[in-house]
């Protein structure tokens, strides 16, 4: 095999397991990946059926066959530690909290267009504590400035250029760019946001791909600096990489059983991509009264976008709520018990938008039914189960079945 000669770097971030748009992000990686060094920003995992029915080895297959460097995000933590990827993660400021040793290399040595470019990451330690409690037990972020600055002054003799792979927002990476002026590239990730073009901060250009395998960020030296730019994958005439054909053997498996219907979808979601603030209002009153609880809480964010047609297959159900949040009573703080309008405030500030129900939440509330994910991260995990995910209740909204204990999806 002929060797490769770098000339530039290029990171895709947030793919959330979207294989049924990956075609095109591919087969272009794989074409240019003798010349290209290809990294990833983070949450390359969850986000989809795939995912749940192949529980990250279709991801892991990609990633392996195509990448070089990866940055880890709060979703799919875990797999970051598996034999196959954990050699190709970085991550600057990720440490046991027991003995403050590294988790991940700190950074990694590429020779780019005749430059020694050091490549670390970082997650943001908002982006961190989205990380399920259970899966990030023992682990801790450290503050990101600091974790860089010691890496710099541990190899600045090694490297000519410095880039970051950031699981932090665009925002934070501008203030990081800001305290890190060493920083020739930051790639963005984890925030989801129209910000896209590169953005100058002193001599620093921070830059972000298009999340959902739509496209990508490439830096090249030119001069004695860098140039960043965002790009589109095409995807006219993109045929899936034949070194990668085993992974497509097994998505077209996974595709057979997401084609599952599940029933008629209910006439005022059909044809439509339902907002998921309506869904959730839908569902929450639902599961009060259905499972007897004082209070429902959900926040929007756990549900994605999807158009629905006629037929509700096990597919849109997954595509709608793809991180399978299993339904738990939790007791509300101490802190919160008699100032319900301050627990809603204290969960908004962290995982976004909240529909509760009732509506106003009366005061004197002991224990609300929420999902896994809200009960372990921010109540405490004081819970009882449930017995119900949020993907059953979902899929009783969307296809109107009256009993919340009706069946279950299929596995």
């Amino acid at each position: 095999m002929t060797a490769r000669v770098l000339e530039r770097i290029v990171a895709t971030t947030d793919f959330h397991s979207a294989i049924d748009q990956a075609t095109g992000m591919l087969d272009h990686l794989s074409q240019i990946r003798a010349t290209s060094l290809v990294a990833d920003c983070g949450d390359f995992f969850e986000g989809s059926g795939y995912y749940r029915l192949g529980q990250g080895s279709i991801e892991r297959a990609l990633l392996t066959g195509l990448y070089d460097v990866l940055a880890p995000g709060n979703h799919g933590w875990p797999h970051h530690f598996e034999p196959e990827l954990h050699p190709l993660t970085v991550c600057a400021n990720a440490v046991d909290d027991a003995t403050g040793r590294h988790l991940f290399d700190r950074l990694r040595i590429f020779r780019i267009g005749g430059r020694r470019v050091a490549v670390t990451a970082v997650i943001g330690t908002d982006a961190f504590g989205d990380i399920p409690a259970r899966q990030r037990q023992g682990h801790r972020a450290t503050d990101p400035v600091r974790a860089l600055r010691e890496v710099l002054l541990a190899h600045h003799h090694e490297a000519d250029a410095w880039m970051l792979l950031s699981h932090s927002g665009f925002e934070h990476d501008l203030a990081l760019a800001a305290e890190c002026p060493f920083l020739d590239v930051i790639f963005a990730g984890h925030c989801h946001s129209d910000h896209y073009a590169p953005e100058p901060v002193g001599d620093t250009l921070v830059v972000k791909g298009g999340e959902l395998g739509a496209g990508y960020a490439l830096a090249e030296p030119v001069g004695v600096g860098w140039v960043a730019h965002t790009c589109t994958f095409p995807t006219r005439h993109a045929t899936w990489p034949k070194e990668l054909a085993p992974a497509a053997r097994q998505i077209a498996a996974v595709r057979k059983r997401l084609n599952t219907p599940l029933g008629l979808t209910a006439e005022s979601y059909r044809g439509t991509v339902p907002d998921r603030h309506r869904v959730l209002a839908d569902v929450a009153p639902r599961l009060r009264s259905g499972l007897g609880a004082e209070a429902v809480i959900l926040n929007d964010t756990v549900l994605r976008p999807q158009k629905l047609g006629m037929v509700l297959t096990f597919g849109d159900l997954m595509a709608m709520e793809p991180f399978a949040n299993q339904l738990a009573h939790a007791r509300v703080p101490d802190a919160h018990r008699g100032d319900p309008a301050g627990l809603v405030a204290y969960l908004a500030e962290r995982v976004g938008p909240l529909v509760t129900a009732p509506d106003p939440l009366p005061a004197g509330l002991v224990s609300v039914l929420t999902t896994d994910f809200l009960a372990e991260n921010f109540l405490g995990d004081r819970r009882r189960q449930a017995g119900i995910s949020l993907g059953q209740a979902v899929r009783h909204v969307l296809t109107h079945h009256d009993s919340l204990s009706e069946g279950r999806l299929p596995r």
